[in-house]
């Protein structure tokens, strides 16, 4: 735990991402393999379920420091962390308060106690595995009595990094503040691999231990884990004032060497048909194979060794429908053969990866798209047929219930993302103009020469997206963001005029400078109306320009209605309140975007 808990500190610690790649180095290099298996665990983003609320770990820091809840709650509005204000108010209590030693007691001291014996290990040499399964995972079978008991013992065991780490865990709030990249970049370099090579052994879903890093690091390893995704490739976005065709051929140069398809707005998943079984990842990599079973069905209809790119789409008609909609289908587990009648999805394919078992990830764009289409084109006379490859474990669904109707729904279900065939700039900027009407976000641009990357290359994909819809709204409520904003007011709820009141219609907390911000939460501090916990009402004067990319009707929201990806594009310092935008001009705009078929 200490080396982990210095590892934690010494990323928190920089902004370099050199600095930090080099820490995780030295870290791996020195850990045993089962602690670098679970270090790779939480470098990943990974955590574990929550063992302990937080108010349970403020109680018993107000119990063994005499701190009362209200002094507990004011530093908490400062700090902003529950986990860094019980690390900071438990490292301030005097060595001869009687309550405990802060920091480390001695391993002289524990087996004086009883609580080591000899020949045991002390908390000094406990490893981060030892830590994790030896000790924080059991706690959850444990009685509060008992939880209680054995966290007040490892708080007296522990310094001040090792005790925030520790509550991280706990919490299940442990971020690292590094990106997938660079965990790759790390553990290639640590490990003398190819950074492919590591990032596709960190796809899926695996168990940390100690046999499973030797085969992440093992260069002669065999993936022997068939259902695994490979890593996605990502767009970089085109920035919003590069909107007319001189500004575009100025950025990507001729207009022959890309290819262009339309940006689906829907779920970025893998369909993977693997020894005759079919499996589903989304970009998230969760496996959702059993979300939408029409799919994975029509997929069993595919050549073994077949990987697809694509998006998932709610589909209605000849159009895809908002991504609110296709969001009944992720949040719903039970009844699926219904919702899939009621709410139709394609997959609509845009690349393939492996063609016949073959990684075909280095070739050229315009030849895996011509593989691609080939492939689709051998699925449909065949799926469901004599010569379709053993289903996968997914049952069909009560409408798939003879050759023809299945034939039918494969045609339907998996399609090829069509290219968008304007032959200039200009005429492909004229087309992005139609993106709303078509129900797109904007173009997607591929270098036709270009392989299919690891993450965000910047320069052979590129997305071109429509400007967002804006509104004029006045902040009305502020509170603590997290992490490096934990104690600044950062998240704020907007509202707009309906009936003579402001109803809350967005929260948003990106979009400001530093300097904005700064200015911002000193105002917020001095006008503050009512105080709800660690949200504030405030005087409803400022107003400001947000963005968002899709509008839709919402049960939930007071308001009804429901925005996508808002975030704040301008402060308007020169616009009174009273003129900010109503509930009347947001429902227009979703009947217009509804009308139109947009959703984003």
């Amino acid at each position: 735990m200490k080396a982990f808990a210095a590892l934690f500190a010494a990323i928190d610690g920089t902004t370099s991402t050199n600095a930090k790649v080099e820490a995780i180095v030295r870290y791996l290099s020195a850990a045993p393999q089962a602690d670098a298996a679970w270090a790779v665990f939480f470098l990943t983003g990974r955590r574990l379920k929550r063992l302990l609320p937080y108010r349970a770990i403020s109680a018993w820091t107000m119990s063994l420091t005499g701190v009362e809840h209200w002094l507990l709650g004011e530093c908490y509005s400062v700090v902003g962390d529950g986990a860094e204000t019980a690390t900071l108010i438990l490292d301030q209590i005097p060595n001869d308060s009687g309550v405990f030693l802060p920091g480390r007691t001695t391993p002289e001291s524990l087996r004086h106690s009883g609580e080591v014996g000899p020949g045991s290990k002390t908390p000094e040499s406990l490893g981060l595995a030892e830590w994790v399964e030896g000790r924080i995972l059991p706690l959850r079978q444990a009685p509060p009595e008992a939880q209680q008991r054995q966290v007040i013992g490892w708080i007296r065991e522990l310094g001040r990094w090792e005790r925030f780490t520790l509550f991280k865990l706990l919490t299940g709030e442990l971020r690292l503040g590094v990106s997938q990249t660079l965990v790759v970049r790390a553990l290639a370099q640590a490990a003398a691999l190819p950074a492919t090579s590591v990032a596709a052994r960190l796809m899926g879903e695996w168990t940390p231990s100690a046999a499973w890093y030797a085969g992440l690091v093992s260069p002669g390893v065999t993936d022997a884990d068939r259902s695994r995704p490979y890593p996605f490739c990502l767009a970089s976005p085109i920035d919003n004032a590069i909107a007319d065709a001189p500004a575009i051929a100025a950025l990507l140069g001729e207009r022959t060497d890309w290819l262009v398809e339309w940006k689906w707005d829907g779920i970025r998943a893998q369909l993977i048909v693997r020894g005759s079984l079919v499996y589903i990842w989304s970009r998230g990599e969760e496996l959702i194979t059993d979300r939408f079973p029409e799919v994975a069905a029509v997929a069993a209809g595919f050549a073994d060794g077949t990987v697809l790119d694509g998006e998932i789409l709610a589909w209605r008609g000849d159009r895809p429908l908002p991504f609110a909609a296709l969001q009944q289908r992720i949040g719903r587990e039970r009844q699926v053969a219904r919702t899939a009648r009621d709410l139709p999805v394609v997959f609509m394919a845009y690349d393939v990866l492996e063609d016949a078992g073959v990684d075909v990830r280095a070739t050229p764009l315009i030849d895996r798209r011509a593989r691609l289409e080939a492939i689709v084109a051998r699925l449909r006379p065949a799926a469901f047929g004599a010569t379709a490859a053993p289903a996968a474990r997914v049952p069909l669904l009560p409408f798939e219930d003879d050759a023809t109707g299945a034939a039918g729904l494969a045609q339907e279900t998996i399609r090829v993302s069509p290219v968008v065939t304007g032959e200039t700039w200009d005429a492909l900027a004229a087309l992005r103009g139609e993106s709303r009407h078509r129900a797109v976000e904007g173009l997607m641009l591929k270098r036709l020469a270009s392989a299919y990357g690891i993450g965000r290359k910047r320069g052979d994909w590129w997305k071109w997206k429509i400007d967002p819809h804006t509104i004029d709204a006045v902040l009305i409520y502020a509170q603590p963001g997290s992490g490096k904003r934990a104690s600044l007011l950062t998240d704020y709820t907007f509202g707009v005029w309906h009936e003579g009141e402001l109803v809350p219609v967005a929260k948003a907390y990106s979009g400001l400078t530093n300097e904005e911000i700064l200015e911002m939460d000193r105002w917020i501090r001095r006008h503050t109306v009512e105080r709800f916990g660690p949200v504030r009402h405030v005087e409803p004067i400022h107003v400001f320009e947000l963005g968002f990319e899709a509008i839709a009707p919402s049960t939930r929201h007071r308001s009804g209605i429901a925005v996508r990806f808002p975030r704040m594009l301008r402060w308007r310092k020169d616009k009174p309140a009273s003129e900010a935008d109503t509930l009347a001009t947001l429902e227009a705009l979703m009947r217009t975007a509804s009308g139109g078929g947009a959703g984003g």
